[in-house]
């Protein structure tokens, strides 16, 4: 994953929290009650603004081992792809090498058979 990608996640996470703070501020502006209420209110919201922050995390952290995850399993499968490929071609260049070898000593035998060049004639000279 990029960087980019936890940075915009940040963001969300800072403004989802900033969201939450302004509006629960604004609420406690406009509404008319004692202070011990107000402070409860307080209390009570930032309790739930951390457990929806816990929450947001937890699913992030999960979301990220489960890509994670992914790509280990893809990386994994790349290789062994990877592997087999490699062996198929070892395999092809010493059948190659092999049948080269078989052609070069069939030519080399069949050299050796051959009759030697008989001299050609000399010319009479008159």
């Amino acid at each position: 994953m990029s960087d980019k990608s936890g940075g915009d996640f940040g963001a969300f996470l800072f403004g989802f929290l900033m969201g939450g703070l302004v509006g629960g501020v604004t609420a406690l502006l406009l509404a008319p009650q004692s202070g011990e209420e107000t402070r409860e209110q307080l209390r009570q919201t930032s309790i739930e603004l951390r457990e929806k922050a816990d929450a947001a995390i937890t699913d992030a952290r999960a979301k990220v081992e489960a890509v994670a995850a992914d790509v280990k399993r893809s990386a994994e499968d790349l290789r062994l792809q990877s592997r087999v490929i490699l062996e198929e071609g070892q395999k092809q260049l010493a059948e190659a090498v092999e049948e080269t070898r078989k052609a070069a000593a069939a030519a080399v035998t069949k050299e050796e058979k051959k009759p030697a060049a008989k001299p050609a004639k000399a010319a009479k000279a008159s």
